[in-house]
């Protein structure tokens, strides 16, 4: 199946390591230009120098702190100056802390707001104008299964991560007219530094070992194992290619199974 993807500039946040990073792969194997971002300006700078020996399309990496509205609209200044355009943005961040509900104070919850909704907010924002100016765009948020199904102990991702889904299904509608695409993807769990830190925590909160831990993780899934981060990239990059021309509003699980209620 032709992509289409060739050229086209895309813009993945938080893309140093996890799921960004092999999203990031996954678009630069089609002929995608990439702009890639997180705070580590070490590992990002690797990320970019792996993608680009390997696949020698241009990776343009930039360190930053997504939280921050005046370094998002820095990182498009420097988009646009580079390529003069974005084409797929993909909203990602790292996931908001775990916890019990009664630890958590509001400027944990105000934080995680900013974390895990105004990034996404804030991104779209940046990248609209350009996408409206060509009419043709893909807007693809990472969200989370605990938008459908909560977790326990994930307060903030069980809360705050529907919203994302309603930021997007607006966007969808406001933004069809422009041919900019906007569509979530809800990962389950995947193997990941991020899937790592929760399973310490639900190892410490158990008093149970970290394999006993992972077994019980995996026994949720249905299909009796977890994901492959290039599994997840293939569905995003699908998302932003010119084969998925009548897809948009839409929220999309990959989880394998994970999920027990009907969409």
């Amino acid at each position: 199946m032709q992509l289409e993807l060739k050229n086209k500039v895309a813009l993945v946040a938080a893309s140093s390591r996890g799921l960004g990073k092999a999203i990031a792969w996954g678009l630069a194997r089609e002929g995608t230009k990439l702009v890639i971002c997180s705070r580590n300006k070490d590992i990002l700078e690797r990320t970019a120098d792996e993608i680009l020996l390997e696949t020698g399309v241009t990776v343009f990496p930039l360190a930053l702190d997504l939280t921050d509205r005046d370094q998002i609209d820095w990182l498009m200044a420097e988009t646009l100056d580079l390529f003069g355009r974005v084409d797929i943005l993909v909203t990602n961040n790292g996931g908001p802390p775990p916890g019990r509900f009664e630890n958590l104070g509001e400027d944990d919850w105000r934080q995680a707001v900013q974390t895990t909704l105004m990034t996404a907010v804030r991104l779209s924002r940046a990248v609209i104008p350009s996408m409206k100016k060509q009419k043709w765009g893909r807007i693809i948020h990472m969200v989370s299964v605990t938008a459908r199904q909560p977790i326990p102990s994930l307060f903030f991702s069980n809360v705050i991560r529907p919203a994302v889904i309603g930021l997007a299904k607006c966007q969808s509608q406001d933004y069809a007219a422009d041919n900019i695409l906007v569509n979530a993807v809800l990962p389950g769990y995947f193997s990941t530094e991020r899937i790592t830190e929760l399973l310490k925590d639900r190892s410490e909160k158990t008093k149970k070992s970290l394999e006993q831990a992972t077994a019980e993780m995996v026994s949720e899934i249905p299909l009796g194992r977890m994901g492959k981060p290039e599994e997840l990239a293939n569905l995003v990059v699908f998302l932003a290619s010119e084969r998925a021309s009548y897809i948009t509003g839409a929220a999309i699980q990959i989880d394998g199974g994970f999920i027990k209620g009907m969409p």
